[in-house]
C-alpha cells in the first residue's frame, strides 16, 4: 500500500531552522501535487505550502519569505526548508500528497502520520 513517510521534525531556538522531508512509497503512477499542513495546540489545522505538477508553489501568509518547498519527483519526495523559525511555528506538520496509485488506479490524497516541530522562545 502506499504511504508517506515524515521526518526532520524536532526541537529547535526561535530563529533556527530545520528541514522536514517525506516519502512517498509504494506503486505510483503519478503525483499531482504534494505539500504540508500543520495543528499548533488549540488551533485548527492549516495549509502551509504545496507544490503542484507544473512546478508551481503556495504558501500560508505566515511562513512566505521563510519557508521554501522542493520536490524531487525521481525519489516520490517533498521537502520543506523552514528558516527563522518561530515559537508560533510549533505544530504537528503533516505531510500530504494527491497521487494516481496502484493501490486506487485513480487521483488520491494520502496522508502521512505527522512530525512534531517545537520551537522555543
Amino acid at each position: 500500500q502506499v504511504q508517506l513517510v515524515e521526518s526532520g521534525g524536532g526541537l529547535v531556538q526561535a530563529g533556527g531552522s530545520l528541514r522536514l522531508s517525506c516519502a512517498a512509497s509504494g506503486v505510483i503512477f503519478g503525483i499531482k501535487a504534494m505539500g504540508w499542513y500543520r495543528q499548533a495546540p488549540g488551533k485548527q489545522r492549516e495549509l502551509v505550502a504545496v507544490i503542484i505538477g507544473d512546478g508551481r508553489t503556495n504558501y500560508a501568509d505566515s511562513v512566505k519569505g521563510r519557508f521554501t518547498i522542493s520536490r524531487d519527483n525521481a525519489k516520490n519526495t517533498v521537502t520543506l526548508q523552514m528558516n527563522s523559525l518561530k515559537p508560533e511555528d510549533t505544530a504537528v506538520y503533516y505531510c500530504q500528497a494527491n497521487l494516481v496509485t496502484a493501490q486506487t488506479m485513480r487521483l488520491t490524497d494520502y496522508w502521512g502520520q505527522g512530525t512534531q516541530v517545537t520551537v522555543s522562545s
